[in-house]
């Protein structure tokens, strides 16, 4: 059985298709990509992607003939996870750990599932604390459209709660000391 392997690049400079001849046949290898095309794809740095394997976030990227990375399209989605733990608040050495858990398999589904929970609840409380100030800061853009409209602020330092819109109104009274709802 002679096998011929064949490299081709097509149009799209991040996919790479490799096609193997064989005399039972023809068959394609998935798609791999470069680390520069990775970071490009994902918008880090190479350096994060090497670091990320240095640390073992990205143990199983394969190398090529020539040593060089290669990603595949699993190791992408392992990535974007290890971006979103990251973008959560997440540490290296913690992200570590779930990835650890991971490569342990089903023993760990239950600790893993935790951990997302958890994230998931840190993030909710983080949401409800950006939705407090991005309040404050459409009420307090709402005043100020109001003041230059004016040309004074007099024109809106006094206006009672009850003559502010109601979307902007929690945030004026939290302003004044009233906690937000």
């Amino acid at each position: 059985m002679s096998l011929i392997r064949v490299s081709y690049r097509l149009d799209n400079p991040t996919i790479e298709v490799k096609v193997s001849f064989m005399s039972s046949g023809v068959s394609v290898d998935a798609p791999s990509y470069s680390v520069g095309e990775v970071a490009a794809m994902m918008g880090v740095a190479t350096s994060a992607l090497r670091y990320y394997e240095a640390e073992g976030l990205l143990p199983a990227v394969e190398r090529s003939e020539g040593g060089r990375r290669r990603y595949s399209d699993a190791d992408l989605g392992a990535l974007r996870v290890v971006e979103c733990l990251k973008r959560s608040g997440l540490s290296i050495k913690e992200i570590k750990a779930f990835m650890d858990m991971c490569v342990e398999g089903d023993t760990t589904l239950a600790d893993r599932l935790e951990l997302f929970r958890n994230r998931r609840e840190v993030v909710r409380r983080e949401i409800d604390a950006l939705r407090e100030v991005l309040d404050v800061l459409d009420f307090k853009t709402w005043y100020y459209e109001q003041a230059v409209a004016a040309g004074t602020e007099d024109a809106v330092r006094a206006l009672p709660s009850a003559r502010t819109p109601d979307q902007h109104r929690a945030a004026k009274d939290y302003l004044a000391g009233v906690p937000m709802p």
